[in-house]
């Protein structure tokens, strides 16, 4: 519901009427409706994170320099795609989240965004930390167009995305 009509568009009787729960249910598990928020923007960052740190790890066994990078690109790629609707409430209604909720998503997402920069530089050691970041952040912005951009089937989407992310990680 907040992806298809924003944080502010939606009332907490109709995120308990679309769950089949009541007011006081819901208030029994959130203290508010921003806090539904926190707990999905939470919970997604930190499942990038968890899942990101598992991949990469796994992947390190292979005698492939890349397979660790590309690893991290394939998950998130596969989570983008799965997940739309996640990607547009977050980039939407970050703004709604209260200060203490934000700063936790900052922190996973900044842990998340290093995992990502350790793989890199394995690749590229010349790279400085800022620069091998800025290229992170910016493959996470082609990665999390999808909602706006998945136009062909998933499998060729998701090829595309992957040999797109790896050319703008690995460029001279």
């Amino acid at each position: 519901m907040f992806a298809e009509h924003g944080y502010h568009g939606v009332s907490v009787g109709e995120l308990c009427a679309a769950c089949g729960v009541s007011g006081p249910a819901l208030y029994r598990h959130f203290a508010s409706k921003s806090a539904v928020l926190a707990e999905m923007l939470v919970a997604i960052s930190d499942r990038l994170l968890v899942e990101g740190r598992s991949r990469v790890a796994a992947a390190r066994e292979r005698a492939d320099r890349t397979a660790a990078l590309t690893a991290a690109v394939g998950w998130h790629v596969e989570f983008a795609l799965d997940n739309p609707d996640l990607i547009v409430v977050q980039e939407r209604d970050w703004a709604a989240l209260l200060d203490d909720a934000r700063d936790q998503v900052r922190r996973l997402q900044r842990r998340y965004v290093e995992v990502w920069v350790e793989e890199l530089r394995r690749l590229r050691p010349e790279l400085e930390p800022a620069v091998a970041r800025a290229r992170v952040q910016a493959t996470f912005g082609l990665l999390n167009s999808t909602p706006h951009s998945a136009r062909i089937g998933r499998s060729a989407m998701a090829g595309l995305l992957e040999r797109m992310a790896m050319a703008a990680l690995l460029a001279n």
